[in-house]
């Protein structure tokens, strides 16, 4: 009984120690936020480099703006999404199953690829150092031009039996041209890397021997068999075999097959294994704990955002207009503006259809109108610009609309260059002719307004005292 009870003492001790070294900062929502994650988030916020760094006081409220849209997230369920899950276990997975590949297993694993590689090698008759001469010889090659290439060889292979030097007749008449300029000689080969015909003659010839011609897909060839010799020893080619474990992603294999054999013996799942593994590790290692915490709430924060303000406010039509007519002050330009086409055409009767096509048909219609009346075959009978123009913007405009003596270059098959639209002194008429801005700024005005009703909504609580010992204690 006594040693029960000097255990929970014991462990209690041990929690209270823990919290007195990580003491909560803030509480949101009644979750406590320890200085521990509240100092990760800010440091790698406001690190080196960071243009608009912020002092821990100015961060304060950023992080809880971002802690509420998170808890919002999680009101709604989105972490219970399909979706969710399996975008943020893939991530999750990615930062935990290399903690689970040691050294040693690398090198089992190539040890083994040594080993298969070495037995496939020295079963078909270990590795050949070869130099040949080929004289090539196209497949559809007429029986005269078959002779010819097989007296050529055949005088080729009467020199070499007469003392002639290999490597210099292979410098001068080989047409492989990438091995003639090493005298023929070709890198060491194994069995099914070169053509059979090839294989099977030089397989045949013992050290130093030369064969009569053959032909292969290629043409005639005479070849020499300068080496023969089992596998490279494992130390000479230990480092190429790890490049090709790292090439080929065997890391990621090993760990898949250890968490099979894993779960075969515990009677359990890979899933399960990882989730356990991931909270071995989060409990020793904050960086990772707050690492992957910070990707499951920032793919929560994205959707909840997405959904409140980003993608809503882009589709509100009637918001984003009634936004436009409540604020058309900001939107006010210092110069004016040409809102039309630029248009380039081939014959000078089109210069008035094109206006006829559009006259008195919404703006943002014109672009399907032309392009069905004029573009719609595979002739293309104009070439347009369409937009809304300030000076500078498009020569055409610049000299039609805006009188500006500048040089309009002429586009190629379209020699007549035309405009058709109005000029908009100071503003535009609708939210439309600057809709990207309206988007924007519509967006922020529904992210303050989110903030504000998540601030009312949800308490939160500041621990001042703790705040004020962030990035100052020991």
């Amino acid at each position: 009984m006594k040693t029960a009870t000097l255990l929970v003492a014991m462990l209690l001790c041990g929690s209270m120690a823990y919290a007195q070294n990580d003491p909560v900062v803030m509480t949101v929502n009644g979750a406590p936020v320890s200085r521990s994650e509240f100092e990760y988030s800010y440091n790698k916020n406001n690190s080196e480099g960071v243009i608009d760094k912020k002092t821990v006081g100015e961060y304060v409220d950023l992080f809880v703006n971002y802690k509420l849209k998170v808890q919002a997230a999680l009101d709604a369920r989105l972490d219970t999404m399909s979706s969710f899950k399996k975008e943020f276990r893939e991530y999750r997975d990615q930062q935990v199953r290399p903690t689970l590949v040691t050294d040693a297993d690398v090198e089992a694993k190539a040890r083994d690829i040594y080993r298969e590689t070495q037995q496939r090698v020295d079963g078909g008759g270990g590795l050949l150092k070869t130099s040949h001469i080929l004289l090539l010889l196209d497949q559809n090659a007429t029986k005269t031009q078959q002779n010819a290439a097989k007296v050529r060889i055949d005088s080729v292979y009467n020199a070499l039996k007469k003392g002639a030097d290999f490597a210099d007749l292979a410098r001068r008449l080989s047409d492989d041209k990438s091995s003639a300029v090493n005298g023929g000689q070709l890198p060491w080969i194994e069995r099914n890397q070169l053509v059979k015909a090839y294989e099977d003659v030089a397989y045949a010839l013992k050290k130093g021997e030369i064969s009569k011609p053959f032909l292969s897909e290629y043409g005639y060839h005479v070849v020499k068999l300068d080496d023969k010799q089992p596998f490279f020893p494992y130390d000479s080619v230990k480092t190429s075999i790890y490049q090709f474990i790292e090439s080929r992603g065997l890391r990621d294999a090993i760990v898949t097959d250890r968490l099979q054999e894993e779960a075969k013996v515990g009677n359990t799942t890979p899933e399960q294994l990882l989730d356990a593994k991931t909270e071995e590790l989060t409990a020793k290692d904050d960086a990772l704990k707050y690492l992957i915490k910070e990707y499951h709430d920032g793919l929560l924060l994205y959707e909840i955002s997405n959904r409140t303000v980003w993608d809503k406010a882009a589709k509100d039509e009637a918001g984003l207009s009634a936004y436009f007519a409540k604020n058309k002050k900001k939107y006010r330009w210092e110069e004016p503006r040409f809102k039309g086409i630029a248009y380039h055409v081939k014959t000078a009767s089109d210069v008035d259809a094109v206006k006829r096509s559009i006259k008195g048909k919404p703006f943002a219609e014109w672009a399907d109108i032309l392009r069905t009346t004029f573009n719609n075959d595979s002739v293309l009978r104009i070439r347009v610009e369409k937009g809304i123009f300030k000076k500078g913007d498009n020569a055409v405009v610049d000299k039609e609309v805006f009188k500006v003596p500048v040089t309009v270059k002429p586009v190629e098959g379209y020699p007549i260059d035309a405009t058709f639209g109005k000029v908009l002194k100071n503003k535009p008429e609708d939210y439309q002719d600057v809709r990207a801005l309206v988007v924007a700024d519509y967006q922020d005005a529904l992210e303050k307004q989110w903030v504000e009703s998540l601030r009312k909504k949800y308490t939160v609580v500041i621990n001042k005292e703790v705040l004020a010992t962030v990035n100052k204690h020991q």
